[in-house]
């Protein structure tokens, strides 16, 4: 998923909130009985988040290293 895909109320998030809302998606997901198309929507919103992370992390790699 490029960058650009991801839906700008992910982009705002801090590490810390895109953390915390990955954490409740995983513990809803081992919980509960979702329908399908519920799923599919959650994975997709799952996966967005863990694009935004990795690229928090890796703009403050790339700060670091040129520090």
């Amino acid at each position: 998923m490029k960058s650009e895909n991801i839906p700008a109320e992910i982009k705002s998030k801090s590490l810390k909130e895109a953390r915390d809302e990955i954490n409740e998606i995983i513990t809803k997901l081992e919980r509960e009985n979702l329908d399908l198309n519920s799923v599919e929507d959650t994975y997709k919103r799952l996966m967005s988040l863990n694009k935004h992370v990795e690229n928090l992390f890796k703009a403050k790699s790339k700060q670091i290293s040129n520090s």
